[in-house]
């Protein structure tokens, strides 16, 4: 990817503690600067993975842009956690919107800095996948089209937490949800349905698109701090795990968002003006298995009757995105499921784009 690499010094771990590597290497929540922009008495189910990546991109917004910026906060878990009248959890100037019209709401207020003459002051729009690739689509694709100076970042859980757990089109196959049930022939959602958006907005050909998730902070800091260097539409699909719609352990969001990329269901990429510019690569490549097993929403296909066949045909989609991306290097490719990447540092290369 297009931000400084860094060295893993601890044998057997991907993590860097801070206390290695320089004050300029450190992440912006690692600094005493940070502004905590969603702050501590939210009402965030444990371990969600929602709450972390809005408060990891904001703060990295707020940093970028010097404190000058505007949020505006699409109906979903992650307004109505954070907002229940007449109490916020917010440090930043925030404005709530309707479900579907977040990016239209943000043009706005764009457009009305514009007027004043402030083009210091940078607007972000968010919303879960439901508000974005679901009910926001169209306000959004007219935002793309028209190249509005807005960052809208879509945080994407899968699945319409807030109401209850339903099929979003971001829900993957295979997965039970309150509309997908995993009953008699039904196995989850529908192979071959839904929409991929991060690849919908790089067909808009807008200035810039990325995909992160949170397990790797660094890279999600670097593309908020690059997103807020530019001008123009730019769109950025943060993975978010959710313990209570997956049925996963609390302990497991991280986890489950860096399985999401080593296995490939999730790539992590680049792309600017249509052109796909740079790629995570994966540093050990798993088996989907390994992802599968760690949620409740899957667990049809192991119990009472194991469906390998299933498996199979997620292990499928997996290999298609890691062809389609190019996301192993070297022998990798090679090694089968469990195999490794010829470096440790092999998935961090590459210096900041002009």
């Amino acid at each position: 990817m297009g931000y400084r690499a860094v060295r893993f010094y601890q044998t057997g771990s991907f993590a860097v503690g801070n206390r290695l590597v320089g004050s300029e290497d450190r992440s912006v929540q690692s600094a005493t600067r940070r502004n905590n922009s969603l702050s501590s008495g939210h009402r965030a189910c444990q371990g969600c993975g929602e709450a972390l990546g809005a408060r990891y991109v904001l703060d990295a917004a707020m940093e970028a842009t010097a404190g000058q910026m505007v949020a505006v906060n699409a109906t979903g878990c992650l307004e109505v956690f954070s907002t229940p009248y007449p109490e916020t959890s917010w440090r930043v100037p925030w404005l709530h919107s309707l479900f579907g019209n977040a990016p239209a709401v943000a043009t706005g207020v764009a457009a009305a800095f514009k007027a004043k003459g402030r083009t210091d002051v940078r607007v972000v729009g968010q919303a879960g996948d439901g508000g974005t690739v679901d009910i926001g689509f169209g306000c959004l694709s007219g935002m793309f089209e028209r190249n509005d100076d807005v960052l809208f970042v879509c945080y994407d859980n899968e699945a319409y937490m807030n109401t209850g757990v339903q099929r979003s089109s971001a829900t993957p196959p295979a997965a039970r949800t309150a509309t997908t049930e995993a009953i008699g022939d039904a196995l989850g959602n529908a192979f071959g349905q839904g929409k991929n958006l991060p690849l919908l907005a790089v067909a808009h050909e807008i200035p810039y698109v990325a995909t992160a998730t949170i397990s790797e902070l660094h890279d999600l800091e670097y593309k908020v701090h690059r997103a807020m260097t530019m001008r123009g539409a730019r769109y950025l699909h943060v993975f978010v795990p959710c313990p209570l719609g997956w049925g996963s352990a609390t302990h497991d969001t991280v986890r489950l968002a860096r399985l999401a990329k080593e296995t490939g269901l999730f790539p992590v990429f680049e792309a600017e003006h249509g052109e796909i510019t740079g790629v995570a690569k994966i540093r050990r490549r798993l088996p989907v298995e390994d992802y599968l097993r760690l949620q409740g929403r899957y667990r049809h296909l192991f119990e009472p009757v194991a469906r390998p066949d299933v498996v199979a045909r997620i292990q499928q989609l997996a290999d298609r995105n890691i062809r389609r991306f190019g996301l192993l290097d070297g022998d990798a490719e090679n090694d089968g499921h469990g195999g490794a990447c010829s470096s440790p540092d092999a998935a961090r290369t590459g210096e900041p784009a002009p």
